[in-house]
């Protein structure tokens, strides 16, 4: 059972199940599940596409036994987050993600944080780290690891067998590949879940709980210019061009990180030599993980919680 109530500063006490919190920030309504002791460490959890908070559910069980205060925000676009005016952009780009981290943890007066994400919410956790380092104890991050985009290069040509992977993107350019998320974008998802995560076994239910959040109105809108965006083929949102600039620099990441790796993701897959790692500047670690694909904190709990764990030292 989920309760709904609102976030009221550090209120005392352990909290055993999740609740369904909400709180503003300066554009957005942000929905989050929070459990776990109230004065323990933080710890932000950030979902991906095409998922959604519940892959955290079994690892803020863990962290929270562990004395961690786990938050687990519904990112921009997805599940009951809502854009608090109709003139805000509904950007996807890498720095809107990055900036609606740090107003959360300012609305939530949270200093200092781990940061632990994959997919979008791997990027947005990177952003973070990146550019605010006095904020984030440490990070994880799932998949290729230094989750900044690269959006000056990002025409350049790759190999065959990687351009294939990333048939979704280049859809996503072209009005078809809208009308495709618009018209079903539970199928499209579901799709995507079983070919990037072959080997996790998820039912109906699993699946139907997070693709309710694909049903959020601006779902599609923010999903579109994400992808359009990286390709340097839709404008950025203006009140974010200053952290796009800072991002296109590529900057190094100098907080202590931990990159997991599905062995199984099929459209990150780990490959022997990580060439990523040359971004990260302090006590950088990598795992590939056995039988997990591209959503590590719902397909291995267990591995993405000692991650998080390791971080404290």
């Amino acid at each position: 059972v989920l309760h709904a109530r609102q976030h009221a500063g550090h209120d005392a006490g352990v909290r055993l199940l999740p609740e369904l919190r909400h709180i503003q920030t300066d554009c957005l309504e942000v929905v989050y599940f929070e459990t776990g002791p109230a004065m323990g460490m933080p710890v932000i959890l950030l979902h991906g596409f095409p998922y959604d908070a519940h892959s955290y559910t079994d690892v803020m069980g863990i962290l929270a036994a562990r004395g961690f205060r786990c938050i687990a925000p519904f990112l921009r676009g997805y599940g009951p987050t809502r854009f608090r005016a109709d003139v805000t952009p509904r950007s996807g780009e890498q720095a809107a993600l990055g900036a609606d981290l740090l107003a959360l943890m300012n609305a939530l007066s949270i200093e200092r944080a781990i940061l632990a994400g994959y997919d979008w919410g791997g990027r947005a956790a990177c952003v973070a780290a990146a550019l605010w380092p006095e904020r984030v104890i440490g990070l994880v991050s799932c998949g290729a690891g230094y989750n900044i985009q690269d959006i000056a290069n990002a025409h350049q040509p790759s190999s065959a067998v990687e351009e294939v992977r990333y048939w979704y993107m280049y859809l996503f350019q072209m009005k078809k590949g809208r009308a495709s998320l618009t018209a079903n974008p539970k199928g499209f998802c579901k799709h995507i879940w079983s070919t990037w995560s072959p080997t996790w076994g998820f039912d109906d239910a699993t699946f139907d709980q997070s693709a309710a959040s694909f049903q959020n109105p601006d779902f599609v809108d923010v999903v579109i210019h994400s992808y359009r965006h990286r390709f340097g083929n839709a404008d950025g949102d203006p009140a974010y061009a200053a952290i796009e600039a800072r991002l296109a620099k590529q900057p190094e990441i100098t907080v202590p990180t931990v990159v997991l790796q599905g062995a199984d993701d099929t459209v990150d897959p780990p490959l022997a030599k990580d060439r990523l790692s040359v971004h990260f500047t302090s006590g950088y670690t990598r795992h590939v993980l056995k039988n997990t694909g591209h959503n590590p904190p719902q397909e291995n709990p267990v591995a993405f919680s000692k991650a998080v764990i390791s971080l404290t030292g």
